[in-house]
């Protein structure tokens, strides 16, 4: 992993991607070739055109890629690997159309552009086999030496058992500092009898991770500078954590890490790029999706005979902790808090209606909240909005969890792409450890990755409830 405008990133992936935007520049030049060698028509090199709509092809197909999974761990299956190459492949050739209609001057034409999918299609596919079976994602695992074999060790082995395939790393060894408190398994132990240095290059580690208990206990600090002044990459556990896992720790989170981190800024620059791209995103989207206001529209009415409102507005907390109202399309009935009583919406919830379950299903319901984005009350990419009655609660069971109103809560975000739907206490606390992650990392590229990423998670039906 590496850390790009303040985002840890697989190393693996960025040259995987690297190699297939080059791949799918050079698809299109080819595709030229084909059609002017067999088919008739003008050289590459007499096209001005040629190579800037090349490039708009190869960006455009990679972002599609990347928004549908593709550069993520855990991808399994040849299937799943198709579905989604064919759904990047479409989005792509949809985005390309709409800058041929813009541009003329960069329209391939049919041929140029049918050879270029299909050199394309077969390039990724023997790309990506090649590959993975010369740099398969096992060995290019970091290699991790633990200090620590108690409780803070152990939180690295629960990782590594829940979420071994998808970690950039594996633990070699656990290095035993203190007496009593030792939790890891024997086997996986090894006692530190010389140098650390030389146990170091003994077992070829990339990196230390501090773990232990308590750090007045047994340290060897000589030898960790030793390590460092050396090569060796040290890190701290909460620090280990936020790169592996691309959350904030909470259990392990304390002020003094917060203070000397870096992160948790965002300058007039990076704050002007974000409403710029969060007003001229929410105009497009609101441009694309007109349509769909019409038919919710007519389907809500004929839902209700008419009776109950098509729109939805409910009190939800905003950045530095105020109040607005966020505004959605109505997928619940009308009386489903005839109670008063506020409550987290669940799987397969009696209250949501007919309707409402499929705008949920494929996030339509949220489309009026663009509105809200304009207005400045939310951005595109944030913490969910909460409504108040939760977050008393939640603020008084969760520590920190009053530092995700830092930033405007946005109709997509860092959590929901990473944790699915939560109705439960521990989800709360498991979704706040990333919202706290994009807080500490927020940025123009965080963003767009996010926005990216989305696009899967609508059109997959993820997470939805």
């Amino acid at each position: 992993m590496i850390r790009l405008f303040g985002h840890y990133v697989s190393k693996l992936f960025l040259l995987l991607g690297g190699l297939e935007l080059a791949l799918l520049f050079f698809c299109v030049l080819g595709g030229f070739a084909i059609r002017a060698t067999y088919f008739g028509g003008d050289s590459p090199l007499e096209s001005d055109s040629l190579y800037t709509a090349a490039a708009l092809y190869a960006v455009l197909t990679s972002a599609s890629m990347l928004a549908m999974g593709l550069y993520q761990r855990g991808l399994q299956g040849a299937a799943a690997l198709l579905v989604r190459l064919g759904i990047s492949f479409f989005l792509a050739t949809m985005a390309m159309s709409l800058i041929f209609y813009w541009f003329p001057a960069l329209f391939l034409g049919r041929g140029v552009f049918g050879f270029a999918m299909l050199l394309s299609i077969a390039g990724l596919l023997i790309l990506r086999t090649v590959f993975f079976h010369f740099a398969g994602i096992e060995s290019q695992k970091h290699r991790v030496l633990v200090l620590g074999s108690g409780m803070n060790a152990a939180r690295i082995e629960h990782l590594m058992e829940t979420e071994g395939e998808n970690l950039g790393f594996t633990v070699i060894k656990y290095v035993r500092l203190e007496d009593g408190n030792n939790i890891i398994d024997d086997e996986k132990q090894i006692e530190l009898t010389g140098s650390l240095l030389e146990l170091v290059k003994e077992f070829e580690i990339n990196e230390i991770v501090i773990a232990v208990d308590d750090r007045r206990k047994g340290l060897p600090v000589d030898d960790i500078l030793d390590c460092k002044m050396s090569g060796v990459v040290i890190f701290d556990l909460l620090t280990f954590f936020e790169k592996e896992t691309s959350r904030v720790n909470i259990d392990l989170l304390h002020p003094s890490w917060i203070y000397y981190s870096p992160g948790f800024h965002v300058g007039v620059g990076g704050r002007h790029g974000k409403r710029i791209l969060d007003i001229s995103a929410s105009l497009v989207m609101i441009l694309i999706f007109s349509p769909f206001y019409l038919l919710v529209t007519l389907a809500s009415l004929i839902e209700s005979m008419g009776r109950d409102p098509i729109f939805y507005s409910q009190v939800r907390v905003g950045e530095n902790g105020k109040h607005f109202r966020v505004h959605k399309f109505r997928s619940m009935r009308t009386d489903a808090e005839s109670d008063g009583v506020a409550r987290w919406a669940s799987a397969n919830d009696s209250r949501v209606t007919v309707l409402g379950a499929f705008l949920r299903k494929t996030r339509l319901d949220e489309i009026p909240q663009l509105y809200n984005v304009l207005k400045g009350d939310m951005s595109l990419v944030g913490p969910r909005p909460e409504r108040p009655e939760f977050v008393l609660d939640l603020e008084k069971n969760i520590p920190y969890y009053r530092e995700r109103h830092r930033v405007k809560p946005g109709l997509t975000g860092w959590a929901q792409l990473r944790y699915q739907y939560g109705s439960t206490l521990e989800d709360a606390k498991q979704k706040l450890q990333y919202d706290l992650y994009y807080v500490k990392n927020m940025n123009l590229f965080l963003d767009i990755v996010v926005l990216l990423e989305t696009v899967e998670v609508v059109l997959m039906g993820k997470g939805a409830r």
